[in-house]
């Protein structure tokens, strides 16, 4: 338990306390690889996972607030989650973004839901960004308990990615009992795969001359961002070890994959 007492610099001292007791679970349960390819410097960046269970909500955003010595990750995830007693308040140590399209089942959850926002969810990720924060996203949008592939994605992690022109970290999320017993637990042991970090810089340019108004320039845009998300849901496929089949990369919304001989946002 020597890790236990690795400095928080970047944390208040009761926040750094509650965040080495949060981090005990991990200590037991989580193993990592390519933790080599985790920034020096602050950042920004964008941390990009697969999404498997409820538990990863908490764990993983603890596992990397810890490992950059306090850094806060504003990880994109549901409103409800900021809802619920205590776990609210410990999701509030990420400062996340919530997205509020998904309804509670709960009603008393349910009627603290914003009908709207004045931003998108891409444009308060880069607003976080240009501030100075780090984002962590799930391109599912969704939990995917299926062991073997990996589900749909969506191209918001493009548009961020080409909007802010930073890089993007691959890290696949991966479980021993997956492989086992053909399964993903709900708690249990589990592996984090680190991967290089993917720079998209060739294709912002791009995507940023084509703002303004007109249906074929966010055609253009969406199909860049569109060729990101492909890349990155490349990269979480070998680090996740969950297969990525091109009809499922994108989203149904999209209507769009990539034909033969298209050129693709590359790293």
């Amino acid at each position: 338990m020597k890790q236990l007492f690795k400095p928080l610099p970047h944390l208040s001292p009761m926040r750094a306390l509650l965040v080495k007791l949060l981090m005990l679970p991990n200590f037991l349960l989580m193993r990592a690889e390519g933790m080599e390819h985790l920034p020096s410097t602050r950042g920004p960046f964008i941390f990009a996972f697969n999404h498997n269970n409820s538990a990863e909500a908490l764990m993983v955003p603890i596992f990397f607030i810890y490992h950059l010595g306090g850094h806060t990750i504003s990880f994109v995830i549901d409103w409800m989650y900021g809802r619920v007693p205590v776990l609210g308040r410990m999701m509030d140590m990420i400062e996340p973004v919530y997205v509020y399209t998904k309804r509670s089942p709960l009603r008393w959850i349910e009627s603290s839901r914003p009908v709207r926002t004045a931003e998108n969810t891409a444009q308060r990720c880069c607003r976080k960004i240009a501030a100075g924060r780090s984002i962590g996203i799930f391109p599912e949008g969704t939990r995917n308990p299926d062991p073997e592939t990996l589900g749909r994605a969506r191209s918001g992690i493009g548009h961020i990615a080409l909007e802010s022109g930073v890089k993007v970290i691959p890290v696949g999320i991966d479980f021993p009992l997956r492989r086992e017993k053909g399964r993903i637990p709900v708690f249990g042991r589990t592996i984090l795969r680190v991967g290089s970090p993917m720079d998209f810089t060739n294709c912002s340019e791009e995507y940023r001359s084509l703002s303004g108004k007109g249906s074929e320039k966010a055609q253009q845009r969406n199909r860049l961002a569109m060729e990101v998300t492909h890349s990155v849901m490349r990269s979480l496929s070998g680090l996740s070890g969950k297969e990525c089949h091109e009809s499922q990369i994108f989203a149904a919304t999209t209507h769009h994959q990539p034909q033969t001989g298209e050129r693709l946002c590359q790293v």
